[in-house]
């Protein structure tokens, strides 16, 4: 482990102490809201490919995997304009990143940093390139190079590159003014809805090859 993994652990530690207030109430509002299951877990990969659990506040009715059918969804990881799969809390949680602190717990495991290329779908990194596999070169973070120049407004090709430019210039003190960036932009409006012809064209080769 390097210094800089035990300082994002030990960041991650103070960070869940202090904001354990924030995180019990966040929980017992998705609990009273919309029912038991306070957490979404989901295979992802980690430094390498390897995956690991990650976690997150759920945002989404438990059958949005069949809502996602009904509604037609090409992009399998896509949403829609007013997504009924998005319960109200969980929108408020998307737009404020909250939705995000439970990946703490991934930091403090040492699966995650606190800054890094965010931790892909399993499905989708069984598809990338030898230039979208750069990414995986560095352990994923919460927050990232990526999210702070664009986040859901831009399309996959776009934050491959700018994972590529991050594995190639990170440091201290890029994952520090990173941090700042995200602290500065937490809350936000919600992102219009956008169409990601990568992922739509992905899953329809799976489906051909299957």
């Amino acid at each position: 482990m390097t210094v800089w993994d035990g300082l994002n652990r030990l960041a991650a530690a103070v960070a869940l102490l202090l904001l354990s207030p924030v995180i019990l109430v966040i929980a017992a509002w998705i609990r009273i809201a919309d029912g038991p299951g306070i957490l979404f877990v989901q295979d992802r990969a980690g430094l390498g490919g390897v995956p690991f659990r990650m976690l997150k506040f759920r945002t989404m009715v438990h059958n949005s995997v069949a809502l996602s059918a009904q509604l037609g969804i090409d992009d399998p990881f896509g949403l829609v304009e007013n997504d009924p799969r998005i319960t109200r809390c969980g929108r408020f949680l998307r737009r404020t990143s909250l939705d995000e602190l439970p990946q703490l717990v991934n930091v403090l495991r040492g699966q995650m940093r606190l800054v890094g290329p965010r931790p892909d779908v399993l499905p989708q990194v069984a598809h990338y390139s030898a230039q979208d596999a750069r990414r995986l070169e560095v352990k994923p973070g919460i927050t990232g190079w990526a999210q702070v120049n664009g986040r859901d407004d831009i399309d996959w090709p776009q934050r491959f590159a700018l994972d590529r430019w991050y594995v190639d210039h990170r440091s201290p003190a890029l994952d520090l003014r990173i941090l700042w960036r995200t602290v500065a932009t937490l809350r936000r409006d919600e992102a219009p809805v956008h169409v990601d012809e990568l992922n739509i064209r992905r899953a329809r080769d799976t489906g051909r090859a299957a």
